[in-house]
């Protein structure tokens, strides 16, 4: 099947208001898609389901799971795709930056009198045009090739599409990663950068509270913290470390819970920062910095082919992965409108002006597509 014909069949599945997720890990070059063939919704219990996980990030509220069991599961090869950035972009909601900066604020106001750390604030940018959410996933994958790009939709909840260049955590077997990502500077040509003592101390922030998450769940060993290092995302650089270390299986679901929300998507303290969004921000982020992707999937490995019993080579050529990502860098897709949402770190030092201007360099990843 190629792509065309791979979209055509979403397509008339959408036209049908059943449920379905389209996707593509970064860096591959496979785009996969679960259909589900109901509009019931089905919900994580324990972690231990298998299937494609969409959460908000709200943690009182449960993961949607689309089940692999009874989904009609597709792939495609991506090809060389023709961008189509012809539509019209129109102005967004007069008064919104004088909102966001009145939250910034307030914000480094009550960190100040507080002495909390980070608080993560964002907001909702909200476009009227009329809307194709097949043209814009198309267009994802042909300019972020390093992100998870994905379009997600459920009659009941609505159509999500993103482009996100952070990982919540992956495993294979009985190994995992996750990485912290903080610090936030325009991309120019290159990732050979500096970065300030504010950004270093952001990003240092995020890796120390992933890392005694995780070092508090006894199921968790051999904990490993890489270097920092700069990452692309779109337009925007960032700060990343590494995060490895053994763990097991049965206990994913503490993990997941551990790690979500993160710093970066949260603050620090965290139940401070979580309260303080949750009654300040004044809008429901919904599943914006949530978290979503594949979990307990089977994966087939290229075989090695140096092994002399090809069948022990098989057998050990398909592992269980889960690849959870944050939900970063997304929208909403409405018939008639759009809702982009972007957000930042804010700290005692931080500018409002400047925050404002950053979550508009962020909010250009979803608004190229269009």
């Amino acid at each position: 099947m190629d792509f065309y014909a791979f979209q055509d069949h979403l397509k008339q599945h959408f036209q049908l208001q059943l449920p379905f997720v389209m996707y593509r890990q970064p860096g591959e070059d496979e785009v996969k898609a679960q259909l589900q063939p109901n509009n019931t919704l089905e919900y994580v219990n324990d972690f231990q389901e298998k299937g494609f996980v969409f959460a908000p990030f709200n943690e009182s509220k449960k993961p949607i799971v689309f089940s692999y069991a009874s989904a009609e599961a597709i792939s495609c090869t991506q090809e060389s795709l023709t961008l189509d950035l012809s539509m019209n972009l129109c102005k967004e909601e007069r008064g919104e930056q004088e909102r966001y900066e009145e939250l910034v604020a307030k914000t480094i106001k009550t960190i100040r009198e507080t002495g909390i750390d980070k608080i993560v604030v964002s907001r909702k940018k909200e476009i009227i045009k009329k809307t194709d959410a097949f043209t814009y996933f198309r267009n994802l994958l042909s300019l972020y090739p390093d992100a998870m790009v994905y379009c997600w939709y459920h009659p009941l909840v609505g159509m999500w599409i993103g482009a996100t260049p952070e990982t919540l955590v992956k495993t294979e077997g009985k190994r995992l990663k996750s990485m912290a990502l903080a610090g936030t500077q325009v991309y120019h040509e290159t990732t050979e950068v500096s970065w300030g003592e504010k950004e270093k101390e952001e990003q240092a922030m995020v890796t120390r509270a992933i890392v005694d998450g995780l070092s508090c769940i006894k199921a968790v060993s051999n904990l490993q913290v890489g270097e920092p290092s700069t990452a692309r995302a779109g337009n925007v650089l960032h700060l990343k470390t590494n995060i490895t270390a053994n763990f097991e299986p049965k206990c994913l679901g503490k993990i997941i819970k551990e790690l979500h929300p993160t710093p970066a998507v949260c603050g620090l303290p965290y139940q401070m920062a979580y309260d303080y969004i949750l009654n300040e921000e004044n809008y429901d982020r919904s599943y914006y910095t949530g978290y979503l992707g594949e979990l307990n999937m089977q994966h087939q490995k290229n075989r090695n082919p140096r092994r002399r019993n090809v069948e022990n080579s098989a057998y050990q050529s398909v592992s269980t992965q889960t690849n959870l990502y944050v939900n970063l860098r997304c929208m909403q897709v409405f018939k008639d409108r759009l809702a982009i949402y972007v957000g930042g770190g804010i700290t005692k030092d931080s500018i409002p002006k400047a925050e404002w201007e950053e979550t508009q360099r962020k909010a250009e990843t979803m608004q190229k597509v269009l």
